[in-house]
This record gives C-alpha cells, sequence and structure tokens, in this order.
C-alpha cells in the first residue's frame, strides 16, 4: 500500500543526474586507464588523472548518501540507490588499484593482454555511462536496460578468457629465469581484471532494479 502511495508523489529526480556524471567520471577514467597502458611516459602524463577521477567520483558518491537522507521520495529503494552508487563506485576504485599497482611495479612496457583489458575496461565504462540514465524512466526503457546489462556481462566473459590467455602467456614468456616480471605483470592483470569483473556487478544490480520496477 505505502509504495503504491510512493509513485502517487513526486519523485526527486537529481538522482539521475549525480548517477549521470558519477558514469563520466568512471569513463573518464577508464579512458586514463587505458591511455596508461599505452607505455612508456603515458604511465606517469596519465596516472593523476586516473586519481583525480577516482576523487570525482567519490565527491558524487558522498552527494547521493548524504541526499538519500534528506529525500522523503526517491526514485527506488534507498537501499538500491545506496547501494548502486557503491558499486559504481568501486569501479573507479579498481581502477585506482590497477594504476597504482603499475605505478608501484614500475611497470612502463604492456603485454598484449593487458591493453586488451584496458580496451575491455573502457567499453563497459561506455556501456555504463549509456544504461545508468535510462533509470530515470525504468519501465520504456526496460528492454534497451537489460540489452546493455547483458553487453556488460558479454565483456567480462571475454575479459575472464583474456586474462587467463595473458597469465598462460605470461609464464611461457618470463620461464625459468624472470620469476620478478612474472609477479608484476601477473599482478596488473589480476587488478585489472578486477575492474571489469565490478562493472558486472554494477550490471546485476541495475537489473535487480528493473525486476523490481517493471
Amino acid at each position: 500500500m505505502f509504495r503504491w502511495f510512493r509513485r502517487l508523489l513526486p519523485r526527486e529526480e537529481r538522482f539521475f543526474d549525480m548517477y549521470a556524471r558519477h558514469a563520466a567520471a568512471v569513463q573518464r577514467g577508464a579512458q586514463e586507464l587505458g591511455a596508461m597502458l599505452q607505455g612508456g611516459d603515458a604511465v606517469m602524463r596519465h596516472f593523476p588523472a586516473v586519481l583525480a577521477a577516482e576523487d570525482d567520483a567519490d565527491v558524487i558518491t558522498r552527494e547521493v548518501v548524504q541526499a538519500v537522507r534528506r529525500t522523503f521520495v526517491t526514485p527506488f529503494d534507498r537501499g538500491d540507490i545506496q547501494s548502486l552508487i557503491s558499486l559504481m563506485d568501486d569501479t573507479v576504485d579498481q581502477m585506482k588499484k590497477a594504476a597504482k599497482t603499475i605505478v608501484l611495479f614500475e611497470t612502463t612496457e604492456f603485454e598484449p593482454e593487458l591493453t586488451r583489458l584496458g580496451d575491455a575496461i573502457i567499453r563497459c565504462a561506455g556501456l555504463m555511462q549509456e544504461v545508468v540514465p535510462l533509470l530515470a524512466q525504468i519501465s520504456p526503457n526496460a528492454g534497451r536496460i537489460n540489452e546493455l546489462c547483458e553487453q556488460i556481462r558479454v565483456v567480462e566473459g571475454e575479459a575472464d578468457e583474456i586474462h587467463d590467455a595473458g597469465v598462460t602467456a605470461l609464464f611461457r614468456r618470463c620461464r625459468p629465469h624472470d620469476a620478478l616480471r612474472f609477479i608484476a605483470a601477473r599482478e596488473v592483470l589480476d587488478r585489472l581484471e578486477k575492474v571489469v569483473d565490478s562493472f558486472d556487478d554494477v550490471a546485476n544490480a541495475i537489473e535487480g532494479i528493473v525486476v523490481e520496477h517493471v
């Protein structure tokens, strides 16, 4: 009964603007991380921009949490609003961790598998940036939302395969005398895969919201 009553009240729409701004920060971080994977001096040139994107995303995340506390009628469940922005923020947090790992290990040359994972991250960020605004009108956009979420899931599956193939290729390149190189490159590879995995978590959360509102 209360849910039906809530639908008659005017909704606070600023959450969708904040989601869109956050998704733009994530996309910026993905682009900058991908640029780091070009190697050479591009690593340190683009590293600060990844950190800046993560900082911007954190600010917006706090705005969402504060807005939830102050708002009587939210577009959908308060828990879902906070969970979604938290999962979105995790994507750029993972980017920051990946970027810091690259710098920590002083990596300036990247195997093909690493750059392919960078491309997968950029693709996922673009898909998330496209799907988030559609939540403003869930029912008419449900089909497209599910399509975009499925595309993220497909990219995540491809990234898993790239990661596994990358581990094998690294092992073959580095044995038997370059264990340190293998350890460093494997750590970066794992970090990049976690970024893609975090986008899959976002897609799952969005699909759950759709199920509740259609």
